[in-house]
């Protein structure tokens, strides 16, 4: 598969992850102006769990981002993870306002699996990084589409 392939399938993935984000962003708006709001007491350990999930990710999707912006080599890559920032930084910090009003935690530093992921990619440059880096990506994207999508359909707090 041609390094512009992995590119837009990256892409493709990232537009369904906003998608799924801004659909689940909508449904829970709609439903909050005809349900009754629920406190912090209707927060699941699920729902909980997934507040932490999205926070280590964003988390990482940034730090990897500006990592990114640093060392590709690839134009494309580089636009792509100016991206990956934006959009992970605007999420967290939406997140954050909801994770602060359910008196969740979101976690300030990255998991030990994005530590070794990020001191991996320090260790190359050029297209190997470029590569290593998409790769990453889709990887991960796959993961969090999958986790909103099942998020969207069983969170109990209409926040969340």
């Amino acid at each position: 598969m041609t390094r512009i392939a992995k590119v837009f399938l990256t892409v493709l993935f990232t537009a369904a992850l906003t998608l799924c984000v801004a659909n689940a962003q909508q449904s829970n708006t709609e439903s909050s102006k005809t349900a009754v709001s629920k406190t912090s007491a209707a927060t699941t350990a699920a729902d909980t769990k997934f507040l932490r999930a999205v926070g280590k990710a964003d988390l990482a999707e940034i730090e990897l981002g500006n990592l990114a912006e640093q060392k590709a080599t690839n134009s494309e890559v580089k636009q792509f993870a100016q991206r990956m920032v934006h959009d992970h930084t605007q999420n967290r910090e939406e997140l954050k306002q909801v994770a602060a009003e359910e008196h969740v935690t979101v976690p300030d530093m990255l998991s030990p699996k994005d530590k070794a992921t990020k001191s991996e990619l320090e260790k190359l440059s050029g297209a190997e990084f470029d590569k290593a880096y998409m790769n990453d990506m889709l990887k991960d994207h796959r993961t969090d589409v999958a986790e909103v999508r099942h998020a969207s359909t069983t969170a109990q707090n209409p926040a969340v």
